[in-house]
């Protein structure tokens, strides 16, 4: 869909703040590897830095999503999900502005999370995954992997898999697959995550 110019603009912050993460993680494998206390001091300024600068990114990215009605309300249904924080939400409104309003197959294949066969003539290859949004699937495996823990139906769902003898990283998209499918209904209908205790309690 097009883009309004908030949309682009949160794209730039979100994009930004995934290249100064990058850079932390690196300087990081070169804080461990300095060579000596001059160099370690100069890293460990650096690293000051880049923090500093993810912390002011993100206060950009709050309030931008904070002061538009559509994507504050997206955010609200986003992080109300155990498992998707404030990270997450912003990747998931910048990456996928689709989300809400294409189906689950759509959704999946545009993050790339859909399986599809590698075949060729009567040779059948085993299905995976390809293409699609690199930063939504990075987000989205960060959120699955809290969510096995915390979210009951990803839980069980994950549980399933694991003692029917699926492979961990099988397991996980699958998992992803399904977080992704929910985000993507409750956005379109609106509605917050409900705790099974909570819907049963209502």
């Amino acid at each position: 869909p097009p883009q309004s110019a908030v949309q682009v603009e949160l794209d730039a912050f979100v994009a930004r703040r995934r290249q100064v993460v990058d850079l932390q993680s690196q300087e990081k494998c070169r804080l461990e590897a300095a060579p000596n206390p001059f160099i370690k001091k100069e890293i460990e300024k650096l690293l000051r830095q880049l923090h500093d600068g993810i912390k002011k990114l993100d206060k950009k990215i709050a309030r931008l999503i904070a002061d538009d009605a559509d994507l504050s309300g997206k955010n609200q249904i986003l992080q109300s999900v155990p498992g998707v924080g404030p990270a997450t939400s912003a990747t998931l409104l910048a990456e996928t502005p689709e989300l809400g309003t294409l189906d689950r197959k759509k959704i999946s294949s545009l993050a790339g999370v859909a399986p599809f066969n590698h075949d060729s003539g009567r040779m059948k290859g085993q299905r995976g995954i390809s293409g699609g949004r690199a930063p939504v699937r990075t987000c989205l495996y960060m959120a699955t992997l809290t969510a096995r823990t915390h979210h009951p139906q990803i839980k069980a769902f994950a549980q399933r898999l694991t003692a029917a003898g699926k492979p961990f990283k099988v397991m996980m998209v699958a998992c992803m697959r399904k977080l992704l499918t929910i985000l993507n209904a409750m956005v379109r209908d609106a509605t917050p995550y409900q705790s099974p205790q909570a819907a049963v309690a209502a």
